[in-house]
């Protein structure tokens, strides 16, 4: 497992790292803190790092993701849009309570497949078909 830190340009508060993991087939995405314009467009410019291989599986693990507005929910779409672009399947996991509410405010819950842990996320790893879900 490799692991990378990516600290965000200076803001006007506090800055919060993301963290990036590559095990064997799986992608992992840490934001934290708020995914706003700033926590979004760092969001994506992870993603976009990636060199993406048919049948990976991307987690998005919103667990320290206290706040997120259309910015950060544009990001998600967008690594969504992305995924599917390369056969990979994108998922998110640990949602909180807040970033859940705007995910069901603007139905993207029904786009997204939600999991409740990092570990159920990987269970769709046992069925070993990474194939788009939907």
């Amino acid at each position: 497992m490799c692991l990378f830190l990516f600290f965000p340009k200076y803001f006007n508060y506090p800055a919060k790292f993301m963290t990036f993991t590559l095990e064997r087939q799986v992608k992992m995405f840490k934001p934290e803190g708020r995914m706003d314009l700033q926590g979004g467009n760092a969001l994506s410019e992870q993603i976009d790092r990636v060199v993406p291989k048919a049948q990976q599986l991307w987690v998005i693990d919103l667990l320290l993701v206290d706040f997120m507005d259309s910015s950060g929910l544009v990001s998600l779409v967008k690594g969504l849009k992305t995924a599917r672009q390369y056969n990979c399947r994108l998922v998110l996991c640990n949602v909180t309570a807040p970033v859940r509410l705007v995910l069901e405010l603007t139905h993207l819950d029904s786009v997204f497949e939600i999991f409740n842990t990092y570990e159920d996320a990987l269970s769709i790893l046992e069925n070993k078909d990474l194939a788009v879900a939907g």
